[in-house]
């Protein structure tokens, strides 16, 4: 069992990423389910579903790419606050990925959240990835 879900959960869609795969099956908690309808409301995963495999319960994501080259939509990841160094930002302070072209997920008080919407409703938190 990993002590990192977060973490686990983004270096297994980065690999999947990068041999092309169209789905990605990771360990199912509430914060990552959180993080996963996030990213399918954001566009850059096709669907999610829920699946029981020897009594754990997975989530398996649908990866989006851009052509017939199989080009992904998601270009990169980045675990910002670890279990060992915690990174927390207050509302005037979330962070801007690439000019606004990727999103910060938050951990709020409100919710796991963007930044965008975090900046919409005035809260700040603890910063979990930045995806590009």
């Amino acid at each position: 069992m990993t002590t990192d879900i977060i973490a686990d959960m983004l270096t297994r869609i980065r690999n999947a990423n990068l041999v092309r795969h169209r789905l990605v099956q990771v360990i199912k908690t509430n914060l990552t389910i959180s993080v996963t309808q996030i990213l399918k409301e954001e566009g850059y995963i096709a669907d999610y579903e829920e699946i029981e495999l020897s009594k754990k319960s997975y989530l398996l994501l649908s990866l989006k790419y851009y052509n017939q080259k199989r080009q992904p939509i998601i270009t990169g990841l980045k675990r910002v606050s670890k279990p060992g160094l915690r990174i927390y930002v207050n509302k005037n302070n979330l962070p801007i990925v690439i000019n606004n072209l990727g999103i910060a997920i938050l951990s709020t008080s409100k919710g796991i959240l963007t930044n965008n919407k975090a900046k919409k409703l005035g809260v700040g938190g603890e910063v979990l990835c930045y995806i590009w």
